[in-house]
């Protein structure tokens, strides 16, 4: 009996060994295509953020650029290759799973990952051109605004894979309820704490501007409200 279950913890190993493998490779593999399209992708993201902001932007240091072309090309290539991760990922855990629990992960799988599509779209194409609305407001004749490339790029980065992460919020909420983790009476009971939370993680993670908190806060809570609806029995 022991022997059977050492054999299969080692087998589990081998198994998980594999998938770590192959995730890696096809990350390696598709990191210098990815790097050859960065400064395309660099340019597209520039017109979206900036739009017609009549706003020039500016390097500071020689590699400013090149670091920021291996940032977006490490980006692309964990986005590119996140469906082959997921299937192999998928692949290790199904033969533990019941066929409810598969069904249930498989659409979680694709709801998940389209909100997070959501997500960064609603950032890069609404809430950054606001953002840089919003700076531009306080220019003067004598306050001008000089704008580095690399902070613009990074923050734009980090805000898209926040709003992403963010707008994961309706699966969470219903997979609480689904699950019984908590009630839904307990759960609206609670509308104020979760909205206050939201506001403060909002403000953690978010520049500190009104604007940028408050479009993160209102999505999310809304989000909320519809992880609680189709989660209500």
């Amino acid at each position: 009996m022991e022997d059977q279950q050492e054999e299969t913890f080692v087998g589990h190993l081998e198994a998980l060994r594999s998938v770590l493998i192959k995730s890696l490779l096809a990350l390696a593999i598709m990191l210098l295509p990815m790097f050859m399209l960065a400064p395309t992708i660099l340019n597209a993201l520039i017109k979206v953020i900036l739009q017609d902001s009549e706003v020039s932007l500016n390097f500071f240091s020689p590699m400013e650029v090149f670091v920021l072309q291996i940032k977006i090309a490490l980006v692309l290539d964990v986005l590119l290759c996140f469906p082959y991760i997921a299937k192999q990922v998928w692949n290790f855990i199904l033969p533990a799973l019941y066929n409810s629990e598969r069904q249930f992960i498989k659409s979680i799988v694709w709801i998940s990952s389209s909100l997070f599509i959501i997500g960064v779209l609603f950032c890069l194409f609404f809430i950054l051109p606001l953002v840089i609305r919003f700076g531009m407001s306080f220019v003067t004749d004598n306050i001008q605004p000089v704008f580095g490339i690399g902070n613009l790029i990074s923050l734009a980065l980090w805000l898209s894979v926040v709003f992403g992460l963010m707008f994961q919020f309706p699966l969470i909420t219903y997979a609480l309820l689904r699950f019984g983790i908590v009630s839904y009476q307990t759960m609206t009971g609670k509308r104020a704490y979760v909205l206050i939370g939201i506001l403060i993680l909002s403000g953690l993670l978010t520049p500190p501007d009104i604007i940028s908190q408050l479009m993160l806060t209102f999505p999310t809570y809304a989000l909320f409200e519809l992880g609680l609806f189709f989660g209500k029995k």
